[in-house]
């Protein structure tokens, strides 16, 4: 350790009580993190890249400082998709803070990366007041049935208005509208759903018609339209 003269030079003042670090909240217990490996919880984190094309979302599952379960949610960016499948392979088996020091190759997932990390240190994670926390494998249940992220397209001009093409139950393919052409419910796919059934040897259009629902007043619409050509 070099000191400058300066200092060299100062007399010594003693410090007082030494005050440890405040205590954080970790799967339901109290500690005083030293090392990283003291931070375990599950937490989510978004971000995006420096044009702000599209975004991620990173949802980890952390186990005494080492990552053991990662999913990655990308939307608006068709590279990020690519960057997202590389991270899945790279991320899991570091600690949060090699991760944080590794390039997850899109702008968007190192900034997720940054933000989650933050939580984590802080003591602010989903899992903060939950005794030991949640098991690996509760990254896939956010995804629900089917295992696709939830996505919400929407589109709208003055001229036109609006149009819902894709929302939390699926895919959309009409919109109803009443007597004064407002939206008041729609038809959806759920493509999770339906492409889990044609795994299972059922027909195309068996499938995707038990795969299909609605939400709102459908049934009283005065007419529908499909929302992407009409």
């Amino acid at each position: 350790m070099q000191y400058s003269t300066e200092v060299q030079n100062m007399c010594p003042i003693s410090r007082g009580p030494h005050h440890e670090s405040a205590p954080i909240p970790v799967e339901g217990r109290w500690v005083q993190p030293k090392d990283v490996i003291a931070i375990s919880g599950v937490s989510h984190g978004c971000g995006t890249c420096a044009p702000q094309q599209g975004a991620a979302k990173l949802t980890l599952n952390v186990k005494n400082g080492i990552i053991e379960e990662a999913l990655i949610e990308t939307i608006g960016c068709s590279g990020m998709t690519h960057s997202a499948a590389m991270a899945s392979e790279i991320i899991t088996g570091k600690t949060i803070l090699e991760a944080l020091n590794t390039d997850l190759v899109c702008d968007a997932i190192n900034v997720a990366m940054r933000e989650i990390f933050l939580q984590y240190v802080y003591g602010r994670t989903q899992t903060a007041f939950s005794l030991d926390g949640l098991p690996i494998g509760a990254g896939l249940e956010d995804l629900g049935k089917g295992l696709r992220s939830q996505v919400g397209t929407h589109y709208g001009t003055r001229e036109k208005g609006p149009r819902y093409m894709e929302m939390a139950e699926g895919y959309v393919t009409k919109i109803a509208l009443d007597d004064n052409d407002e939206i008041i419910g729609y038809r959806f796919v759920n493509i999770g759903k339906m492409m889990e059934s044609i795994g299972k040897g059922v027909p195309a259009d068996q499938a995707m018609e038990q795969a299909t629902g609605q939400y709102g007043r459908f049934d009283e619409a005065v007419r529908t339209i499909d929302p992407r050509h009409e």
